[in-house]
């Protein structure tokens, strides 16, 4: 195997959250081989400074990794400006990272896949990402497979497909409406993710990943996903900034190795596109949205109750 690639970690407030991400990231053999950055963001709030503060202790003992570098913001970057400059500056100097935030636990084979896959597609033009987390729960997926949309839960990239990122929200939702692909960014209609990159050039979200998955998008660039999830998003238990506490997302760890074969031709998986609208109208359409806006309306009484 090469060189192995990185591993950035961006943390925040979380010190729980953190410490089981690291202690599953140890998990994997080839830990004592990587290099890992973390980076922390400083406190937004006079409230955030003491858990920010405990997370920071932690993450100053890790052990049992290559190299281990702590990036301490001063200030507080949010999470987009965090990841952009930490992904910029590590992808120039080693030319391939795998990037993951404090919230995600991963499986024991999680750096075997995505150096593997680094390595597999480093001379593939038509695939710049690579997302190893399922949500969909579909079996029809296959074990990997290309598709035209970026997950941010445990993914990676090369120096050569970053380049082609574009933090301009507004160009790329003129160049997505001028191409009238809007609905096809969305799924067929079934995942507002326009709507998303619009709140984006509106101040109302400020989404690194959306406008990640829009470069890729209109530059006509894959994916490499996985049918069987090697990581898992447990942020949503309400404690993180932009995740709520639905289970929509939820995934089962895959324990085995996921191997890696080289796709070829490098086209978009359309079978596996149309798993994808499916997942997004059940789970997205107006009655999901009913239901699930009922329970969390009574959630608060039933537990009283309990």
């Amino acid at each position: 195997m090469t060189d192995l690639a990185p591993i950035l970690l961006f943390v925040y407030n979380r010190p729980a959250h953190a410490e089981r991400c690291v202690a599953s990231l140890l998990k994997n053999g080839l830990a004592a081989r990587s290099r890992l950055f973390v980076y922390s963001d400083g406190p937004k709030t006079e409230a955030d400074r003491e858990p920010v503060e405990r997370t920071r202790a932690f993450v100053r003992r890790i052990e049992g990794f290559a190299a281990v570098s702590l990036v301490e913001r001063e200030t507080n970057w949010g999470l987009a400006r965090n990841i952009i400059d930490g992904v910029s500056a590590q992808v120039e100097r080693y030319g391939r990272v795998i990037v993951l935030e404090d919230d995600l636990v991963v499986a024991p084979y999680f750096l075997r896949f995505m150096n593997d896959a680094l390595e597999a597609y480093k001379d593939e033009p038509r695939v710049g990402h690579i997302q190893a987390c399922d949500f969909t729960g579909d079996p029809t997926l296959p074990n990997t497979f290309l598709i035209k949309f970026t997950g941010s839960w445990g993914w990676a990239t090369w120096d050569r497909a970053w380049r082609h990122f574009n933090p301009d929200g507004k160009a790329l939702l003129s160049e997505l409406t001028a191409r009238r692909l809007n609905r096809t960014f969305d799924f067929n209609g079934n995942y507002p993710f326009t709507r998303m990159l619009r709140r984006q050039t509106e101040g109302r979200n400020n989404s690194w990943a959306i406008r990640w998955n829009a470069s890729l998008f209109l530059a006509d660039i894959l994916s490499l996903n996985v049918g069987r999830s090697l990581v898992r998003n447990d942020g949503f238990d309400g404690s993180g900034t932009h995740c709520g506490d639905d289970d929509l997302y939820r995934s089962s760890l895959w324990l085995d190795p996921l191997p890696v074969s080289r796709i070829e031709p490098a086209v978009e998986n359309r079978e596996a596109r149309k798993a994808f609208a499916r997942y997004y109208h059940r789970t997205n359409g107006f009655t999901a949205k009913v239901i699930r806006r009922l329970k969390r309306t009574f959630r608060p009484f039933l537990k009283r109750k309990g």
